[in-house]
C-alpha cells in the first residue's frame, strides 16, 4: 500500500525545505508524550475503590472519572490535529505536555469527587492537544523503513501504556508514597511531563501545513456535540438508570453527525477548510483502516476494565497484585509490535489476520482457565499467564499494524487531519469499549456471577476478533 497523492487544494506540508529529520531522542520524547496520554486512560482502574472510599464518590461519579477523560480526549483530537497543522506541531506538542502536567496536578490535589471529574475532563483536553502532534510529526519527519520502525514503536507504546497504566496504578496505590494513596497515580505525571517538556524543546522538530487553514468553528462545534451525544450516554446511561436525557442524546447523535457531514461537505465544495474533509473518508484505504480499529480498541478497553474488576472484586486481589497480573501481556506485546516491519515484509497485511487468530486463541485459553479453576477464589496470576501471553502476542501486532495501515492511507497533505482522525477512532472506541463491553459485563454479574459474566464478555471480544480477521482479508496484501 502506498501513500495516495492529493490533487485538491488542501494545505500541504512543506517540502522545500522539509522539516528536520526526527532524531532518536526526539522520537523517544514524542513516544513519552504518547505514553502519558494512554497510561492515564487506564491508570485509574485499580485506583477507583480507593477514590470511592476517600471522596465518597457514587458509582456514576466514578464512571465519570473515567468517561470524562475519554470523552474530552476523543472529542478534541481532530481539532488538536488541525491546530498542529496551523500553528506548528512542535509548539502544540509542548503546550499539550505542559497542560497535561498542570491538569495532572489538579487531579492529584482534588478536594472532592466532582473537582476530580472536572480536572479529568481538562486532562483529556490536554491529551487531545498533545497526541495528534506525535502522529503528525512521525508522518512528516520520517520516511520508508524509518517511518515503519517509528510507527511500530508508537503501536507498541500505545498498547503497553495501557498495561503499564494498570500495573503502575496498582503499585502506586499499594506503596502509598507520602500518604498520597490514589493521588499518586496523577501526581507521578508531573515530573515526567516536566522532563518531556525540557527535552522536547531541544529535540522535537517542527512541522506544519505550508498554507495555514482557516478555522472551522461550526464544524468543530458540531463534531464535538455529535461525539459527546454518543459517548456520554453510553458511558453514563447504565450507571444512572438510563434517564430521559441519555435517551434524547442518543437520538440526537446521528442527527448531529448528519449535520456535521453536511457542513463539512459544503465547506469543501466552496473551497473552505473543513475540520475533517469528507473526501478523506471517501478514500477506500482510509475507510478500511478506520474500521479495523473498532474490534481492536473496543475489545481492548472492555477487557482491561472488566479484568480489573474481576481481579479486585471477584478474586480479591490487592491493587499491587491486580496490577502485576497483567504484566505477561506486556512481555509478549512489546516484542510482537517491534516485529511488525518484518512480519509485514513476509506476510503483508495478512499479519493482521494471523494476529487476530492468535489473540482468539489467547482468549479461549483464558476463558477455559477461568471456567476450569476449582475453586474460583484460588485462581492465581500464574494460572492466568498463558492466556495473557497469547493475548499480548496478538494484540501487539494489531496495535502497531493498525497505525501503519492508517498512516499509509492518509495523504501527506492531510497528515494533521488524518492523524487526528485515526487517534479519534482509537479514543472513541476505547470509551465505547468500557461503555458497551464493560457495561454488559457489569449487567450480567448479578444474574450469572462474576466468573460467568467475565467469560461472556470474553466471548463478545472473541467475536469481534473473528470479525477483524475477516476484515483484514479485504486489505491489499502488499504494503510499503
Amino acid at each position: 500500500m502506498t501513500l495516495p497523492t492529493s490533487t485538491d487544494k488542501s494545505p500541504t506540508t512543506s517540502a522545500e525545505p522539509g522539516p528536520p529529520a526526527l532524531t532518536p531522542l526526539g522520537l523517544l520524547t514524542l513516544l513519552l508524550g504518547a505514553s502519558l496520554s494512554s497510561i492515564d486512560f487506564f491508570i485509574v482502574n485499580v485506583a477507583l475503590p480507593s477514590i470511592e472510599r476517600d471522596l465518597h464518590a457514587s458509582p456514576a461519579t466514578l464512571e465519570m472519572v473515567v468517561a470524562g477523560y475519554a470523552v474530552a480526549y476523543a472529542v478534541l483530537l481532530v481539532l488538536g490535529g488541525r491546530l498542529g497543522d496551523t500553528y506548528g506541531r512542535r509548539k502544540l506538542f509542548l503546550w499539550g505536555v505542559t497542560a497535561f502536567g498542570l491538569t495532572s496536578l489538579a487531579c492529584g490535589l482534588a478536594p472532592g469527587a466532582w473537582w476530580l471529574v472536572g480536572a479529568r475532563v481538562a486532562q483529556g483536553a490536554a491529551s487531545a492537544l498533545m497526541l495528534p502532534q506525535v502522529l503528525g510529526t512521525l508522518h512528516a519527519t520520517t520516511r520508508g523503513e524509518g517511518r515503519a520502525r517509528a510507527v511500530a514503536l508508537y503501536g507498541a507504546v500505545s498498547g503497553i501504556a495501557g498495561l503499564l497504566g494498570q500495573a503502575l496504578g496498582g503499585a502506586l496505590v499499594a506503596a502509598d508514597p507520602g500518604g498520597t494513596g490514589w493521588r499518586a497515580v496523577f501526581l507521578v505525571n508531573v515530573p515526567v511531563a516536566a522532563a518531556a517538556l525540557l527535552v522536547g524543546m531541544r529535540t522535537v522538530p517542527d512541522s506544519r501545513a505550508e498554507r495555514p487553514a482557516r478555522g472551522d468553528v461550526l464544524g468543530t462545534v458540531l463534531f464535538a456535540c455529535a461525539l459527546t451525544a454518543l459517548l456520554l450516554p453510553l458511558t453514563e446511561g447504565r450507571a444512572t438508570g438510563w434517564p430521559l436525557w441519555s435517551v434524547l442524546l442518543l437520538v440526537a447523535a446521528p442527527l448531529l453527525g448528519w449535520a456535521f457531514g453536511a457542513v463539512e461537505s459544503r465547506a469543501e465544495r466552496t473551497g473552505g477548510s473543513p475540520l475533517l474533509p469528507p473526501s478523506l473518508l471517501r478514500e477506500p484505504a482510509v475507510r478500511r483502516s478506520l474500521v479495523l480499529g473498532l474490534p481492536i480498541f473496543v475489545g481492548f478497553s472492555g477487557f482491561m476494565f472488566g479484568f480489573a474488576i474481576v481481579l479486585q472484586q471477584g478474586l480479591h486481589y490487592g491493587p499491587l497484585k491486580a496490577g502485576l497480573t497483567v504484566v505477561p501481556m506486556g512481555l509478549t506485546q512489546i516484542p510482537a509490535a517491534l516485529l511488525v516491519p518484518r512480519l509485514v515484509r513476509r506476510w503483508g497485511t495478512r499479519a493482521m489476520t494471523r494476529a487476530a487468530l492468535v489473540h482468539v486463541a489467547g482468549l479461549v485459553v483464558l476463558g477455559l482457565t477461568v471456567l476450569w479453576s476449582t475453586p474460583w477464589s484460588a485462581l492465581s496470576p500464574l494460572a492466568l499467564a498463558p492466556g495473557l501471553l497469547l493475548c499480548g502476542l496478538g494484540q501487539g501486532v494489531q496495535l502497531a499494524l493498525y497505525y501503519r495501515v492508517a498512516l499509509a492511507a492518509v495523504p501527506a497533505a492531510r497528515a494533521g487531519a488524518g492523524s487526528g482522525l485515526a487517534a479519534t477512532v482509537q479514543q472513541s472506541c476505547l470509551a465505547v469499549g468500557v461503555a458497551t463491553v464493560g457495561s454488559l459485563f457489569l449487567a450480567l454479574v448479578p444474574g450469572l456471577g462474576m466468573r460467568d459474566a467475565f467469560v461472556s464478555a470474553l466471548g463478545v471480544q472473541l467475536a469481534g476478533l473473528l470479525g477483524l480477521a475477516g476484515l483484514s482479508l479485504r486489505l491489499p496484501r502488499r504494503m510499503t
